[in-house]
């Protein structure tokens, strides 16, 4: 097993975040962590990745603590703030991921940007690409020096549905391409069931694990996010 969460309980003061969460997670695995505002997903990925610790329970990544083993893991955040006319280029903000392998950089940066269909903005103010390219640049970035996890928190946001689509199609082409395992935070149940084999419904609490076709149910959809959800339509996006 490659990720095993095990009773994880985190607490910001008196504030209790998360609760007795327990799921693993196998290599080359791609799941959905689903749930309404304020459940704990980014606090459960700040976790996985090493950034939180837990104030109860364990999280092992190959045995390891998620803090040994960060060089082996990727992250796309939901949002990347920075000041637009300052002038860096793709290449330039690229080359800010370091590896440490002698020679290793510079090709990857370019493996990388072909990889996601971006070999032709390499010289591109990084500015000046649309939120599309962005996120692709972004999710590049996280390709760098061999990864063997990637995290995406919420990808899609702030593109529009056929970017969205290009997005989770070049995550899945990652996953079966590399043999990477994924893990995405996605509030869009018609891309949970299209395009994960396994997902985390929480709610702080778990509320639900599996394959999304046995688990996504009308009860399921109910305890996440209330009875206001209304019936479940897989097509539609629920926020």
């Amino acid at each position: 097993m490659l990720i095993e969460v095990k009773n994880l309980s985190y607490k910001f003061n008196d504030f209790t975040a998360l609760e007795n969460v327990s799921f693993e997670i196998e290599k080359g695995d791609i799941v959905a962590i689903i749930g309404p505002n304020g459940s704990g997903k980014t606090t459960l990925l700040q976790n996985i990745i090493g950034v939180l610790s837990p104030t109860t329970g364990t999280i092992t990544i190959d045995g390891e603590k998620p803090r040994d083993v960060r060089k082996k893991i990727g992250y796309v955040p939901q949002k990347f703030e920075f000041d637009r006319t300052i002038p860096i280029s793709v290449h330039e903000f690229m080359s800010l991921e370091k590896c440490g392998k002698k020679g290793h950089d510079e090709k990857n940066i370019i493996e990388a940007l072909r990889e996601v269909g971006l070999e032709d903005v390499e010289e591109k103010q990084l500015g000046h690409l649309s939120g599309g390219q962005f996120q692709r640049v972004m999710i590049a970035r996280a390709l760098l020096h061999e990864k063997e996890i990637l995290i995406f928190d919420e990808p899609s946001t702030g593109i529009d549905l056929v970017g969205e689509k290009t997005i989770y199609d070049l995550i899945k082409k990652i996953n079966e391409d590399r043999g990477t395992t994924c893990l995405i935070v996605s509030h869009e149940l018609n891309i949970v069931n299209k395009y994960t084999k396994k997902v985390v419904c929480i709610n702080k609490q778990m509320v639900c694990y599996g394959s999304p076709e046995i688990v996504i149910t009308p009860e399921t959809l109910q305890k996440l996010y209330g009875s206001g959800t209304g019936l479940y339509h897989p097509h539609n996006h629920i926020h």
